[in-house]
């Protein structure tokens, strides 16, 4: 993707502030607002090994994380 000129770059800064975009105003928050408690992060092997699980069971990371929490509530931990 070409650089901006300089001038393109002052157009565009002119074009927002004058115009600034719209921001929903619905009420409604989006995904991570929603999630923000759930969402985790994972290390670089942890996140592998749930890519290539996924793709290969045909099931969503999420299905597989479940199901490895529920089974570690059904031994007892």
């Amino acid at each position: 993707m070409p650089r901006m000129t300089d001038e393109e770059a002052d157009a565009l800064d002119e074009l927002v502030t004058k115009n600034p975009p719209k921001v929903s105003g619905d009420g409604k928050s989006g995904f991570f607002m929603k999630h923000k408690g759930n969402i985790v992060i994972l290390d670089d092997v942890s996140a592998a090994w749930l890519r290539v699980t996924s793709e290969s069971t045909h099931k969503p990371p999420s299905e597989l994380i479940g199901e490895m929490i529920r089974e570690k509530i059904a031994v007892g931990m």
